[in-house]
């Protein structure tokens, strides 16, 4: 009988040695990014113990990363019950809280868990930090201020290092961030997060070639450390976009390390999923239909599927597969709906509603076009995804639908095509009302156009182009002041270019326009000055029958 229970404390005692390691082997494996091996750690160590509170809590955030809310409040909820380390669950109810923007509610929180916190303990506030770093509304400052009491107490605290690093970095704060990665990685050689974070700050200021020197120094280390080519993949995707000599190789290097990274997660369906976003940012929509559909076979149940698929279905081909797939994502309201979303489901209308010539029906277009204006609303610079889909639409000379397609991108002066999208909206709009009788012309259209090439000029004073168009569009709205004034200025602005520049053929074209139309401006009003203008239209192309003919008709 004494030596059962003997055994029986043995047991006991096993039991708690277990679940420490369990706790820390969960740990590293979140850190790893095997997010699948984790949460069966953690659930093995709640089975086991209910009441353990840490492991609710670790567990609750695993859910919470993934977005999966309700789980993650569960698991808080479960934690509020445990005797061991109930407190951090508060700090989990707290990000929550952050999350839907309830600060008074999430300090509340924070204050339950560090209540009873012995003089010594850090935990909590490198926990807190990370809840604010980590919110939809992440408040850095205030997590700096909550990591440096975790460093007073343990300034070589390699942990807390690491999290204070994180928040100088979401503050833009570059070389404390570097100072905080560098003396983490000091203070504990074995946390190569850390280390990676000092390529990721070479990524951000788009030094390339050495974060990826800086990357494979921790392969060097420990070359099966997956998140690490999760940065170089984004590396070289970055490194292509930015220089597009580069983009082939580059791409293809980025596909094979994000390839690498999931052979060393879990192969969850979350990795997949990480995988199919990464598949959306380097444009590969077949093999994103391929992985949205192999995760469809294994889960029918979660909904961000039905997003991949709707992408890959619309730059595909398949715009009722698309639709139907967004909007079954879309309907769902525990869904964290992006701007994207609404993107994709408006294009997929558009492209539905397109003939075999091209011909876009405007009904379809009309509903496609009120998607994508709330995808502007959700995100504001969605609107740089628009450029080629309005040029494409211009080239079709379907001026209309690309006008109000480009009016989009004209609005936001943050977006990176705004110049561009600005004049592709100027330009279209002349064009689709330089054919229509005057009665037919959009006349405040013209005017919106003729106030948006004010606006270029003063983002871009050389682009000469400008005066050009804001004379045709006052003809259009023929008002011969206007007509003559911005017809001269273009010709002052090019002229003062010199000789080599008023010796193109296109210039010499241009000018010819200008005199004309200055001179036709001026028939009703002062004939001797349309006169002059239509000779100096015959001094540059002596053959012009319209300038000749002008002349004739005005002596």
């Amino acid at each position: 009988m004494n030596k059962f229970k003997i055994l029986s404390l043995a047991l006991v005692a096993s039991a708690s040695v277990v679940k420490a390691q369990d706790i820390k082997e969960a740990k590293k494996a979140i850190d790893a990014e095997q997010f699948q091996k984790a949460k069966s750690l953690l659930k093995s160590i709640i089975k086991a113990k209910p009441s353990d509170g840490e492991a609710n809590f670790v567990l609750g955030n695993i859910y919470l990363n993934e977005s999966v809310v309700d789980s993650a409040k569960i698991y808080y909820l479960n934690g509020l019950e445990a005797s061991d380390k109930k407190n951090l669950n508060y700090i989990g109810l707290g990000q929550l809280d952050l999350d839907q923007k309830n600060t008074a509610a999430a300090q509340t929180n924070f204050g339950l868990a560090t209540k009873d916190m012995k003089r010594k303990d850090v935990d909590e506030f490198i926990y807190i930090g990370r809840a604010y770093i980590n919110s939809d509304n992440p408040d850095y400052n205030n997590a700096i201020a909550v990591l440096k009491r975790a460093l007073a107490i343990e300034p070589q605290n390699a942990t807390a290092l690491l999290a204070i690093g994180d928040a100088y970095y979401g503050a833009n704060n570059q070389n404390d961030a570097y100072k905080a990665y560098r003396d983490a990685f000091t203070a504990d050689p074995t946390l190569l997060r850390a280390k990676m974070q000092l390529g990721v700050l070479l990524k951000g200021a788009k030094s390339y070639d050495e974060a990826i020197k800086s990357f494979n120094e921790v392969i060097a280390l420990n070359a099966n450390y997956g998140p690490v080519y999760r940065e170089l993949a984004e590396t070289y995707y970055k490194w292509a976009r930015n220089k597009p000599s580069t983009a082939k190789v580059n791409l293809q290097n980025a596909i094979t390390n994000y390839e690498k990274y999931l052979s060393l997660t879990d192969y969850s369906l979350d990795s997949k999923m990480r995988h199919a976003d990464f598949l959306i940012l380097v444009k590969d929509y077949k093999k994103l239909e391929e992985v949205a559909n192999k995760m469809i076979a294994e889960d029918k149940v979660n909904p961000r599927i039905f997003r991949y698929l709707g992408y890959a279905a619309y730059e595909n081909g398949n715009p009722d597969v698309a639709i139907k797939s967004i909007e079954d994502f879309i309907k769902v309201p525990t869904n964290k709906v992006i701007g994207r979303d609404y993107l994709y489901l408006g294009l997929s209308k558009i492209k539905k509603g397109t003939n075999a010539e091209g011909v876009v029906d405007q009904a379809a277009f009309d509903a496609g076009f009120a998607d994508i204006k709330k995808a502007i609303e959700l995100e504001p610079l969605v609107v740089e995804e628009l450029a080629d889909f309005g040029k494409a639409l211009f080239g079709k000379k379907q001026y209309t639908q690309a006008a109000a397609i480009f009016e989009l991108g004209a609005a936001n002066t943050e977006s990176k095509n705004y110049l561009d999208d600005a004049v592709y909206y100027g330009i279209s709009v002349y064009y689709g009302n330089a054919g229509k009788p005057v009665e037919s012309r959009d006349k405040a259209a013209l005017a919106n156009a003729d106030a948006t090439f004010d606006k270029i000029l003063v983002a871009s004073p050389t682009y000469d182009e400008a005066y050009i168009y804001k004379a045709r569009i006052n003809s259009l709205l023929d008002k011969d002041d206007l007509i003559i004034k911005y017809y001269t200025e273009y010709v002052n602005k090019i002229t003062a270019k010199g000789a080599e520049e008023l010796a193109k053929p296109a210039t010499v074209k241009k000018i010819v326009e200008s005199y004309n139309s200055i001179g036709a401006a001026y028939a009703n009003t002062d004939k001797a000055k349309a006169v002059e203008y239509f000779n100096k239209t015959l001094a540059l192309d002596p053959a012009n029958t319209y300038a000749a003919q002008s002349v004739k008709a005005l002596k």
